[in-house]
């Protein structure tokens, strides 16, 4: 389960970074979203299964969109897709994004976001572009999952460890 989290500086974060149709106010609108999101990506085959892929060229430090899905307290049966929430909760997220596969060489990175308040929504992930991406690219974060959950890893990265941890 991703558990690398990053927060942004607030007054680092753009309308430009955001991006048309993406607010981080409460009164957001989530379908306006995953329109915006489907734009800009694509769910495809891997050799591990589903991948989610850039339908355009993305540049560097675009954030793309809040990680929706289930908030839960407990691991549920089948933990695979999993993420670890600042607050301890776990979100299971909802397709596409579910379908994010790791690298030890990550194009993207998940990170919750502060309110300007100073507030932080523990409980709302985001997915953010760490370089440029390549229209057909695929996307990639580290999971960096805690090393007794560690597994082997095959991501073919020029750095990689070995373990998905």
């Amino acid at each position: 389960m991703p558990t690398a989290l990053r927060q942004p500086d607030a007054d680092q974060t753009t309308d430009s970074q955001l991006g048309e149709g993406v607010s981080t106010t409460p009164a957001h609108n989530r379908a306006r979203r995953r329109d915006r999101l489907t734009g800009l990506i694509r769910v495809g085959d891997t050799d591990v299964g589903n991948g989610i892929f850039a339908r355009r060229r993305l540049k560097a430090e675009l954030i793309l969109g809040e990680i929706l899905g289930e908030i839960m307290d407990d691991y549920p049966e089948d933990p695979s897709y999993c993420m670890a929430l600042p607050s301890g909760k776990l979100l299971e997220p909802a397709p596409p994004l579910r379908f994010l596969n790791h690298s030890c060489d990550p194009n993207c990175e998940i990170f919750y976001y502060e309110a300007d308040e100073g507030e932080v929504q523990e409980d709302r992930l985001w997915l953010q572009t760490i370089r440029p991406i390549k229209a057909g690219e695929q996307l990639l974060i580290d999971y960096g999952w805690p090393a007794d959950a560690a597994i082997p890893c095959h991501c073919g990265a020029d750095g990689c460890r070995g373990w998905i941890c």
